[in-house]
């Protein structure tokens, strides 16, 4: 099968990476690492030219190992599986559940790499990636993670369904600033994919990534929410608020580009009656003062005076709620 299996029975939208994108990231990775360490090399060379040979040797050994072993691994490590040639080509190292690895697999992996790839110029890795269902090496098998594709195409992509009218916008005023991407991704997976889920898995899931959610918010799922409704009411939230955060960006920049007082042509206000308050010139730069028109008064019915009695209250003509 082509996409990843949680132990939860979860379809993720990852799939797995094959050999040819997977040799590409190696070879821009290789190409960097060895650059690296022949300019290394060269001023370690430089500098130790005074040692004796041992000493040279044992700097020698000491800069591979830190450099072409060492190296790939803080690099995973510290990027949560992303090398420069895995971003290059939109891959990503991650467990066979799904999560971002840590330092333990990236050390076992670097350290099957040393002889998957360098010492065999990765024969090795290329018929362990064709044999395996997966595409995984030796040093995937035994670190139990996997090489993902991250970028998909945009047809493949499936839309979270929207919450409950009753839930939008009631969750406003949450803060989610401490949300984690992991969070989100795995919350928007679940969502649309809960239909193709069992009864008691999906909503044991939805619990369990409700209550994480709530704990990165700080406020508790409201009483009476299910938990697929509560987490559909908040990914609508913030994508209503990545859409205004994007529309309030291009209005800036439509405004910042179609500013006025270019030039010292004249320049007209149009009010909602059709009036056109006209001033003959502007200067560069100078700010326009806009025309505010004047809002007719409303018809009074006859018999009735427009003059308020003084202690008199008209009631409102809003919108009251029923008693």
């Amino acid at each position: 099968m082509s996409e990843l299996v949680t132990g939860d029975a979860v379809v993720l939208g990852l799939r797995p990476a094959r050999l040819p994108s997977r040799a590409l990231a190696l070879a821009i990775d290789l190409v960097v690492v060895w650059i690296v360490f022949i300019l290394v090399s060269i001023g370690l060379t430089i500098a130790t030219v005074t040692l004796d040979e041992a000493a040279s040797a044992a700097i020698a050994v000491a800069t591979f190992l830190l450099v072409l072993v060492g190296g790939p691994i803080a690099v995973e490590t510290l990027s949560h599986g992303r090398s420069l040639g895995k971003l290059a080509c939109g891959l990503r190292v991650v467990r066979d559940d799904g999560g971002p690895i840590r330092f333990r697999h990236a050390l076992v992996r670097g350290a099957m790499g040393v002889v998957e790839i360098l010492m065999t110029l990765g024969v090795f890795a290329c018929i362990a990636s064709l044999v395996s269902a997966r595409g995984r090496r030796l040093g995937d098998v035994f670190a139990g993670t996997l090489v993902v594709r991250e970028r998909v195409s945009a047809g493949r992509g499936i839309s979270v369904p929207p919450p409950p009218p009753w839930l939008v916008g009631r969750f406003a005023g949450l803060d989610l600033s401490a949300v984690p991407d992991e969070l989100w991704l795995a919350i928007r997976q679940y969502l649309t994919r809960m239909q193709q889920l069992d009864a008691e898995v999906g909503l044991s899931m939805a619990e369990r990534l409700a209550g994480e959610l709530a704990e990165r918010t700080g406020v508790p799922v409201p009483p009476g929410v299910p938990a697929a409704a509560y987490l559909a009411g908040v990914v609508n939230e913030r994508q209503a608020r990545d859409a205004r955060r994007v529309f309030a960006a291009a209005q800036a920049d439509s405004l910042g580009q179609g500013g006025m007082g270019v030039g010292s042509a004249p320049v007209g206000v149009v009010g909602p009656a059709g009036a056109v308050s006209s001033v003959s010139s502007v200067a560069p730069g100078a700010a326009v003062a806009h025309v505010v028109p004047a809002v007719p008064a409303a018809p009074v019915e006859p018999g009735v005076s427009g003059a308020e009695e003084p202690g008199v209250r008209k009631p409102g003509t809003g919108f009251a709620p029923p008693a």
